[in-house]
């Protein structure tokens, strides 16, 4: 048997502000891309303004109708990365296997040193104790016997909280759960299991399996397995899952975009932090580009082609990436609040011939290697593309400071 923890901190953002800011402490507090704006996004907030209706995505100008108190910092995130840091070395005081699921959350397995589920309750309220008392912050705890069933423990009860699903309870506590609450079921596969009347985890662990497979494919065996608790993923040890497997960035733009042009100028903006952080972190090629985007209606997709011959060139990331915009993308779905690209299948194997396209590309090389160590040297806008300076705060943007080094694909 074994026994996996999912530790999640809550509220992460807001209540690393709200410990170094104890004037915060007691009042709603929103975690913002730009405050001195009043259309910027609110990234995360404490469960004060969680309770006032304030959510991920609303603009600031949303945020204060609900909460006219609402204080608000701006995201600050090697700060965060620095706590984020601090909590998971705990984590791996108990066990090797510690695998990072994004900056706040991680699975952990304690079954080297628990036999059975009252001791690994025993070790996470221990881990949950410790995080409160040496850090500051609260965290939930699932345990289970799987990583997908642990997740949804660490949701059932928050903040600070754990919740243990065993081989005995698990139909009980989860299967009547909605079937979105399942990992890895987004809106589309959502709509897509609803249309099949799946609307509980019960209800897709008890489906027809054929019946699945011919409306989901593999992927309909997939998450009929976990609806099970027949999921046999190994939580990855910590020097293997901190890996560096992509570089990529994201964008919340301080207004909503709505048109290509749009899309283009800041895809390129995007891409251009991509390759500098690709050549900092030693990656000399990439085949494969990803492209995320989230509406204003905080609906989010991403798509993802591997290019035939492998590149950190910012120009052709960006345009990649726009392929990809203008294929999947139509403006019928609403207007675009974010963007998102990540590289990942990296090689150091430069792919060499005598063709003038190669030719081009090596100048195209030389030509942004010369524009990355002006950078270096002067700040990131002292040389911008002509198609940023049409807008100033698009022009003043220095994306490449922000989030960037993604351990897994959790753009």
């Amino acid at each position: 048997m074994r026994y996996v923890l999912h530790c999640d901190l809550n509220n992460f953002y807001a209540s690393v502000e709200c410990l170094l800011d104890e004037s915060l402490v007691g009042k709603p507090v929103a975690v913002c891309g730009r405050v001195e704006d009043r259309h910027g996004i609110v990234l995360a907030k404490n469960m004060i303004a969680k309770r006032a209706g304030i959510k991920t995505g609303m603009t600031l100008y949303e945020a204060r109708k609900l909460a006219p108190n609402l204080e608000t910092r701006e995201v600050r995130h090697d700060i965060y990365i620095k706590y984020s840091k601090m909590v998971k070395k705990i984590y791996r005081e108990y066990s090797d296997r510690v695998e990072s699921f994004g900056i706040d959350e991680a699975w952990v397995d304690v079954s080297k040193i628990a036999r059975n589920f009252y001791e690994a309750y025993a070790v996470a309220d221990e881990i949950r104790k410790r995080v409160k008392s040496e850090i500051g912050l609260t965290i939930s705890i699932g345990v289970s016997f799987n990583k997908v069933f642990a997740k949804l423990g660490s949701d059932i009860k928050k903040p600070d909280a754990i919740t243990v699903i065993d081989t005995n309870n698990f139909k009980n506590l989860v299967w009547e759960l909605p079937v979105e609450d399942l990992l890895y079921v987004g809106r589309s596969t959502k709509n897509k299991l609803n249309n099949l009347t799946i609307k509980t985890i019960g209800d897709l662990a008890n489906f027809d399996l054929k019946l699945l497979i011919q409306h989901l494919g593999k992927w309909g065996e997939v998450l009929y397995s976990y609806a099970r608790g027949e999921d046999h993923d190994e939580v990855k040890r910590y020097e293997d899952a901190d890996e560096i497997k992509s570089v990529g960035n994201s964008l919340t733009y301080y207004r909503d975009i709505t048109n290509n042009d749009d899309v283009e100028a800041l895809l390129l903006l995007i891409a251009e932090s991509v390759s500098a952080r690709m050549i900092e972190y030693g990656y000399k090629y990439a085949r494969t580009i990803s492209l995320v985007v989230t509406t204003n209606d905080l609906r989010s997709f991403s798509r993802t082609h591997t290019v035939s011959e492998p590149t950190h060139l910012s120009s052709e990331i960006a345009e990649t990436a726009m392929k990809l915009f203008l294929k999947h993308f139509d403006w019928s779905m609403g207007l675009v609040r974010g963007l998102g690209i990540a590289v990942s299948n990296f090689t150091n194997t430069e792919q060499i011939s005598l063709t003038d396209t190669y030719m081009k590309r090596k100048k195209l090389e030389k030509l942004e290697e010369a524009v990355e160590n002006v950078r270096r040297r002067f700040g990131r806008n002292a040389v911008s593309r002509g198609i940023v300076l049409k807008e100033k705060k698009m022009e003043e943007l220095n994306i490449k400071d922000g989030h960037i080094v993604h351990p897994k694909s959790d753009l």
